[in-house]
């Protein structure tokens, strides 16, 4: 093994911290759940510029539910859909602890089609979620299904051409940001992914962490 290889794997192991993290902000008082720092670094995060007071808006995959909080101040309602229980129960407990009315959350697997009615929503958050799941294709075509036919949806996706990454990949290192990733992207993959199901692209960035 290389040194430069064994470099890379030493520093792909090193997750703990993110664990420790996220315990610490409850028992240091920062929070009365479980909630990475990360969520503490913006309220007006750059998805709520897409947001009107008059939306009704779904949040698809909405973990611990810190999305649809942030996005609950500059919208009408949002619905929050995430599979794990545990994560429903944190983010329904944030709500209620910082009295916020318009914000559900509920259960839903974004790998079956969904029950939602046709244009149902104005606006749709994607955050971090379509690299987890294996039928994206379904799950593109039930958005534009439930998305009224003027709506948005704010999409954000792992970037797989970061240098980081591109380093992990040239010593035989899986580069993957996330082990249940079953794909990360490179601009011209999520444009042509998009472009196959007739979503018109607004605007197109990268983010901080290195995100689409």
């Amino acid at each position: 093994m290389t040194l430069k290889r064994l470099i890379v794997i030493i520093i792909k192991k090193i997750e703990i911290g993110s664990a420790v993290a996220v315990r610490l902000t409850k028992y240091i008082g920062k929070s009365q759940v479980f909630i990475h720092p990360k969520h503490f670094l913006s309220q007006t995060p750059w998805y709520t510029r897409y947001l009107k007071r008059s939306d009704i808006v779904l949040d698809l995959g909405s973990g611990n539910g810190q999305s649809s909080i942030k996005a609950s101040r500059f919208a009408k309602k949002i619905v929050g859909l995430e599979i794990d229980m545990k994560l429903i129960k944190i983010a329904k407990k944030s709500a209620e602890i910082k009295n916020i009315k318009n914000v559900t959350f509920g259960e839903s697997n974004l790998e079956e089609k969904l029950n939602i009615k046709d244009n149902s929503f104005d606006k749709i958050i994607f955050l971090d979620v379509l690299e987890h799941l294996v039928k994206r294709d379904q799950i593109l075509e039930e958005i534009k299904r439930i998305m009224k036919p003027e709506g948005l949806m704010v999409l954000g996706v792992p970037n797989s051409q970061t240098s980081w990454k591109q380093l992990q990949k040239s010593v035989g290192v899986n580069y993957y940001s996330d082990p249940d990733h079953k794909i990360e992207f490179s601009e011209k993959q999520i444009r042509a992914l998009l472009s196959k199901h007739k979503f018109k692209i607004k605007n197109l960035f990268y983010g901080p962490s290195g995100s689409l």
